[in-house]
């Protein structure tokens, strides 16, 4: 008995939340409530009559399904389960896992009840390839329509043009089952077809061909059209479809594939004799040869004018592929919104034939019920032609399925497979309590499958467990045992949980007589084996297998008084990987997990390598046999586990364990938990007998004892011969000591393995105590000493070898590949090195996975042979040949389109480097291999990484450290995509004119570098867009009907104004985006963006200007607008950019329109640092203009440009245009405001962090200048107050209170003063500083 795992109640993630759903009050409460709160609840549950009948019918309306989490991601890493639950209009998608807990992925409402939810997979077929891209979907089945949901985000909605009665998911699509109605079986030869499929949602749905097995295969093709014939399970690998015929009472497996062309003909093809076809063929003579043969798919037929369509045999039934207008029919016959479908008669389906003429209209003849208007309609339909056949591989025997009394249709099927890698497919018969088991296997070209026997087993219920190639049986009598494949391993016993044994037991007690302990073939191996079983595996629960006891549930009803009030275990449901939903009685649900046969790498790998060399029969023994020891209840912990593992393999290949040294302490060696080691340290003070002896074992007294190796070897021989007691004998009975020899080997093998991984350095030291015992008793004294060489001091203490008699020996197989010189793959990489001839080193396939890589990588790079990874693997590789098929198929090598056939280090290089990814092989794998085994990985890769090809993948960019080239190796699989049908989200801008793209100033923005920043989404694209400002604006204004025309343009002029101020500072948001993106063409000028201050106004798209003078605009609204709008375009030339003073003098504009476009790109040039290099000519040329606008931008980029600087060039340029700073004899200038503004600004620039003396106080006194005598000052003061406050703030920054030679100036003072008013403190600059303060304190300071 082995015990159950992770036990927790389960309820289903979905229902819960559906409660908070929208759309839940649409639902009744009752729908989502499971029967055991039905049965708590008040009296209102009566609905139908009772109790349990209510809880039956409302636990219908709910569904869920679980699967194996799959995100893309690689298998081994999945831990995850995927939820799909359906109440109602709802469909939830949920994940989650044993150690996070379950959140909804995606949620779906439709607006009728959902008849089924489903994943499936659809093939989506490149355009220049064959490949296809498998896209993952949830399809939702309602009546009329199916709405399938892919994960990237595209949704469809594909009509059915019948009514459904199931939808199965397959490889290829999904497989729909219509409805059969009443009104069929009452139209003789009119039998349509009843299996459709749809390959896409937006491909037609189309029917599906079979293809019975019998002796005329090749003519009986025909369509799916038996109404007998409901599928009851389908499977994407292998692509096979179960059905049952409820007729026959039978079961018959098909496989699903892609219908041939030729049978794609066949299926078309009609009776066209010209004696039959002259006279007519009347609906009597067609239903009774309908009748005669098979049910006819009676359709209005039209081939394509391209097909020429030959007769076909007469003794077969005429099929007709069902065109456009019968599926209309077939849809207006079979609406899916009826409950019960009417049918309109034969006259809605006409039959027209075809002669042979190429052209496929000339040969028509009406049928004798069919219209003129109808016949003249048929030559314009095309057939829908068929795209998938099912061809009939196994059907049961009659006498399995002869059960008239009952229905013996499977109510579950399903694919499991035995340790030994034996697959069977299982249908569960609920009416018998009976799950068929068939055995089937792939042909040798892999194209078909073969089913061979079949093999019945007792069960109520029964699911899969993949993950540990196992299925769970639920028998009659409620107990849950255990198989894998049809060989009974052992019950489960689930904690917390009464078996109804129990309650058998306890009346029935003279049954306990008649029981076995294993009744499968596990048990019949030697009387060691049942030594274990006895010893090992006491089972607590007693097994009612006598034959007086029948497998229906008959005794077990009788002691129903006790059943009704323990829960027993009713069903069995979602199994996902090793864990599976327990249905208990009492409603409730419990999620278990059923252990898996090892934790242990190690022991993992070994069981691998058994299940590989012996025969099945026996390694089946030896697996269940292991499986029972380990997983019993109490069983060992996890660090214990090769240690039991050891001990368990050599019982069973005959050693007496508790005689040799090593095994017997072998349980010393399980490190003790704190508190037991504290609780056996306290009676141990006195010491006892047991301590020396556990010394005398230990590995430091073996140790010590081996130091002289010649003396050492000679004692052994003594010792070792002299007491040959039976104790040390190997028991030749055993099962597994006939395989010894093979047996080690292969453990040898996967000790090399062990030798190629750094990170299994313990491993292989614990494996290798193992095999030296079995080299010494094996006599193998080469191998003895590979092992002494690879761990000295581990070996040299184990003394002690096991006598096997050499009549035994001699009659041991001893297996033709097993050498006396031992295989080293160490060695075997360092002949390589060396040049010298070397034999195919031996390997097991799926096993020895890193020693095969690092075999023919070698093979490929230093002996040179590129073909060493396709086609010449044997000259360098020995697969053995074991009892059994190999465990694994060798992956088919897959050649890059960058592998060059040349014989030069750098291609021999990059096909490695290709190989090994291609392979799985990644640079953590690397960094695990012994460094001098690497070493030539490494120089490849190192070839490699210097000169990598532009067509790599990603992964092979990751392999040669070239982690730059990932995304752009990723963007070139991206783009590769967009060309499929149904590629992901196209990263590319949308298609614009050269016109455009000028027009908005951004066009130099490089796609390239912006995708690879942004690669998720189109974010660039709409930061364009939305700061684009060259086109005009729409404008939306709805006119009343009581607006005049003439308010209404006022209205949209408004508008307009308001869209505008938006439109005037994008500028300012543009200079960010397209900041250092521009080098510019000498020859060329700087294209500056239009500012467009237009709109449209729909629907007639007519202009609406601000210049009709129907509001007011504000004057010079436009000037400091286009002023940031030449800043942002300036901003766009780089640094690096080479620009001249001619250049700068080119662009001036010649329409003084743009003048102040152009002053802010020369502030623009200041701030990039480029308007150092104006000639003091052109400085002098544009100041002389007078133009305010440009001498403001000028100012502020030379300023600019020399930041911090003292500059005393434009310290003088800048003084011009400051009174303050002219001497008191100057000539005054006429300045204008905002260029004595700006010029203040720029003494802050050139200034900026200096701390200087003389400007700061010039500064402090502009702050509060007065107006003048003359009140000239007096207009804009607080700009220029700020302006200086600005500019005194910058020659002072970073100095703070730190202001050295100016702490007469009182700057904190003086600016206080300023801010609050007043009487001014100190004297000030004379007396036309004693009245500043007064004014400034008018001002508001």
């Amino acid at each position: 008995m082995i015990a159950a795992g992770e036990l927790q109640s389960f309820v289903p993630f979905g229902r819960e939340h559906c409660r908070n759903h929208p759309n839940a009050f649409n639902l009744q409460l009752r729908e989502l409530q499971p029967a055991s709160e039905l049965w708590s609840s008040d009296g209102a549950a009566g609905l139908v009559g009772s109790l349990q009948e209510v809880s039956l019918q409302e636990r219908e309306r709910e569904c869920w399904q679980l699967r194996k989490g799959c995100k893309g991601i690689r298998e081994e890493d999945v831990e995850f389960e995927e939820e799909l639950y359906t109440a109602g209009t709802v469909v939830v998608w949920s994940q989650g896992s044993r150690t996070q807990a379950s959140n909804v992925y995606k949620a779906f409402t439709v607006d009728s009840p959902v008849q089924q939810a489903l994943w499936c997979t659809f093939a989506v077929p490149h355009n220049k390839k064959d490949e296809e891209e498998v896209e993952q979907t949830v399809c939702i089945v309602q009546s009329s329509c199916v709405n399938v949901h892919t994960i990237t985000g595209k949704d469809f909605i594909s009509p059915l043009p019948f009514q459904v009665s199931n939808v199965w998911a397959t490889k290829f699509g999904l497989l729909l089952e219509r409805k059969n109605s009443a009104t069929d079986s009452q139209l003789p030869g009119e039998s349509l077809p009843t299996v459709f499929s749809m390959l896409h949602p937006l491909d037609e749905i189309a029917p599906i061909v079979c293809k019975p097995a019998g002796l005329f295969e090749s003519s009986r093709v025909q369509y799916a059209s038996d109404a007998s014939m409901k599928i009851v399970f389908s499977c994407c690998q292998p692509s096979i479809v179960v059905s049952y015929d409820t007729v026959q009472g039978i079961h018959s497996v098909w496989a699903l594939r892609k219908v041939t062309q030729d049978e794609r003909f066949s299926v078309l093809r009609c009776t066209a004799d010209p004696a039959v076809g002259g006279t007519g063929l009347g609906p009597e003579k067609y239903t009774s040869c309908a009748i005669a043969t098979s049910p006819l798919h009676y359709s209005a037929l039209h081939s394509h004018p391209s097909r020429i369509l030959t007769s076909s045999p007469g003794i077969h039934p005429r099929v007709h592929s069902p065109s456009i207008s019968n599926m209309a029919a077939l849809s207006r016959a079979h609406p899916p919104g009826m409950a019960t479908p009417s049918f309109s008669g034969a006259a809605r389906f006409n039959t027209s034939f075809h002669s042979q003429s190429p052209r496929g209209h000339h040969g028509l003849l009406p049928s004798a019920n069919s219209t003129v208007n109808e016949t003249l309609l048929v030559p314009e339909m095309e057939p829908i032609l068929p795209d998938l056949c099912i061809e009939q591989l196994w059907s049961e025997t009659v006498t399995a399925g002869c059960y008239r009394e009952m229905s013996s249709q499977a109510s579950k099927v399903f694919l499991t497979s035995d340790l030994c890698e034996n697959h069977y497919l299982c249908f569960l018969v609920e009416s018998h309590q009976q799950l068929r088991c068939v055995k089937f296997f792939e042909s040798n070209n892999s194209s078909q499958l073969i089913f061979t026997s079949v093999t019945t087993i007792p069960a109520k219920d029964a699911e899969p467990l993949q993950n540990i190639d196992a299925m769970l049986v639920l028998e009659a009598c409620g107990s849950l045992v255990l198989y894998t494949g049809i060989t009974r391993v052992s019950k489960v016993f689930v904690p917390g949980l009464l078996s109804p044994t129990f309650s058998l037991t306890n009346h029935v007690s003279h049954f306990s007589s008649a029981m076995e302990n294993v009744s499968t073939p596990a048990n019949a191996g030697s009387r060691h084996l049942q030594r274990l079983d006895e010893g090992i595996m006491p089972s607590p629960v007693s097994e009612l297998r006598g034959p007086n006891i029948k497998h229906h549930e008959g005794s077990f009803l009788d002691d129903y008084h006790f059943q009704h009030t323990t829960p027993y275990i009713h069903a069995l449901r979602d199994p996902v990987c090793n864990r599976v939903t327990l249905e208990l009685s009492s409603g409730t649900m419990l999620r278990i997990s059923i252990p898996e046969i090892a934790t242990s790498e190690l022991v993992r790998k070994c069981l691998q390598a058994i299940r590989f060399i012996l025969p099945k029969e026996a390694a089946m023994k030896v697996l269940v046999k292991w499986y029972n020891i380990y997983n019993a209840p109490g069983g060992p912990s996890a660090h214990a586990e090769w240690n039991l593992f050891v001990t368990c393999f050599m019982t069973l290949m005959g050693y007496n364990t508790e005689r040799l040294a090593w095994t017997r302490n072998l349980h010393f060696e399980v490190p003790l938990s704190p508190v037991i080691a504290a609780k056996k340290a306290r009676p141990s003070d006195g010491g006892s007998e047991e301590d020396l002896d556990y010394l005398l074992g230990s590995h430091y007294h073996r140790q010590i004892n081996s130091q002289p190796i010649c003396s050492n070897n000679a004692l052994t021989t003594e010792t070792m011969s002299s007491p040959s007691t039976p104790s040390l004998k190997l028991d030749s009975s055993a099962p597994l000591f006939p395989h010894i020899p093979a047996l080690f080997y292969v453990l040898h093998l996967l000790y090399q393995e062990l030798q190629l991984d750094e990170l299994q350095r313990a491993r292989a030291s614990s494996l290798v105590c193992l095999l030296q015992q079995l080299a010494r008793d094996l006599q193998l004294d080469e191998y003895v000493d590979l092992y002494w060489r690879d761990y000295p001091s581990l070996i040299s203490g184990f003394t002690e070898s096991c006598v096997i008699d050499q009549a035994l020996i001699g009659q041991m197989p001893r297996p033709s590949f097993l050498t006396e010189e031992p295989p080293c793959v160490l060695s075997w990489l360092s002949s390589c090195l060396r040049g010298e001839e070397v034999p195919p080193f031996p390997c097991l396939p799926g096993i020895c996975h890193r020693t095969r890589l690092l075999v023919l990588s070698y093979a490929l790079y230093i002996i040179g042979d590129e073909h060493a990874t396709s086609t010449d693997k044997s000259k360098y590789l020995a697969k053995l040949s074991a009892g059994q098929k190999n465990c694994a198929s060798e992956p088919q090598y897959r050649r890059q389109s960058s592998v060059k056939v040349q014989f030069s280090s750098e291609s021999l290089a990059e096909q490695l480097v290709v190989w090994l990814t291609s392979e799985g092989f990644t640079l953590k794998d690397l960094e695990s291999v012994p460094f001098g085994v690497a070493l030539p990985i490494r120089e490849a890769i190192y070839r490699c990484r210097e000169r990598p090809c532009s067509d790599w993948s990603e992964e092979v960019c990751l392999l040669i450290g070239r982690q730059d080239l990932t995304k752009q190796a990723h963007k070139m699989t991206l783009a590769k995509n967009k060309a499929s049908v149904g590629s992901g989200l196209s990263l590319e801008p949308p298609a614009t004119t050269e016109v455009d793209e000028e027009e908005d100033g951004m066009s130099d923005i490089i796609q390239e570098v912006t995708g690879l920043i942004w690669s998720q989404d189109l974010r660039v694209q709409e930061v364009r867009r939305l700061l684009q400002s060259s086109r005009p604006v729409r404008v939306s204004v709805v006119q009343l009907p009581e607006v005049s025309d003439h308010e209404y343009i006022e209205e949209k002029e408004n508008k307009l104004l308001q869209l505008c101020q938006r439109t005037m500072a994008l500028p300012v948001g543009r200079g960010l985006f397209t900041l250092f993106s521009y080098h510019p063409v000498l020859t060329e000028p700087l294209p500056v963006p239009k500012l467009n201050l237009t709109g449209r106004a729909p629907p007639r798209n007519t202009m609406v200007d601000l210049n009709s003078g129907n509001i007011d605009v504000p004057p010079n609204m436009t000037s400091w607008p286009s002023f940031h709008n030449g800043v942002a375009a300036g901003l766009k030339i780089a640094p690096a950019s080479q620009v001249d003073s001619a250049w700068i003098a080119y662009n001036k504009p010649k329409i003084p329109e743009l003048a102040n476009e152009y002053a802010g790109f020369l502030m623009a040039l200041g701030l990039n640092g480029h308007l150092t290099k104006l000639a003091t000519l052109n400085i002098h040329d544009y100041l002389t203009k007078g133009h305010e606008m440009t001498s403001i931008g000028l100012l502020l980029g030379v300023s600019s440009a020399k930041l911090g600087t003292m500059d005393m060039s434009i310290t003088r340029l800048l003084s011009i245009h400051i009174p303050a700073l002219l001497p008191p004899t100057s000539t005054e200038l006429d300045v204008p405001h905002n260029v004595q503004v700006a010029a203040v600004i720029g003494i802050g620039l050139v200034y900026q962090g200096t701390g200087h003396r003389h400007n700061a106080e010039v500064l402090l006194s502009e702050i509060g200048r007065p107006p003048g005598p003359e009140m000239e000052y007096c207009t804009d003061r607080e700009s220029y107050s700020l302006a200086a406050g600005l500019a005194l703030g910058m020659v002072c920054l970073g100095h703070g209170s730190n202001l050295i030679g100016m702490t007469d100036l009182n700057v904190p003072e003086q600016l206080y003063q300023y801010m609050v008013g007043g009487a001014p403190q100190g004297s000030g600059r004379g007396q036309q500083g004693e009245t500043q303060v007064p004014q400034l304190s008018d001002q508001g300071g």
